[in-house]
């Protein structure tokens, strides 16, 4: 299952995660060097929800900042009360 919004898109995107060595040039020292680069992945924060799409409730994968921002429509809470068994008192 691929790791995709199913609203916003969002999805794995490739960058680089930077090494470096040396103290900062504001600290006194003579400035930070760049030792090597590696790739690296970012991952979107993917939350499996339930949310009501074309008045079916069902579940799909939303970034957080998709429900953060209010795109989903969560389902009413379920108000279920089972029925009360009157017991024979003899």
């Amino acid at each position: 299952m691929p790791r995709v919004c199913a609203i916003t898109g969002r999805k794995t995107t490739a960058g680089r995660r930077y090494s470096r060595r040396g103290k900062a040039k504001y600290l006194g020292g003579v400035g930070r060097k760049v030792t090597s680069k590696t790739k690296r992945t970012f991952k979107p924060n993917i939350q499996k929800v339930r949310a009501v799409i074309d008045g079916k409730v069902v579940r799909i994968n939303v970034s957080a900042k998709a429900i953060r921002n209010g795109l989903i429509i969560k389902p009413p809470k379920r108000d279920y009360q089972p029925p009360v068994e009157e017991e024979a008192i003899e």
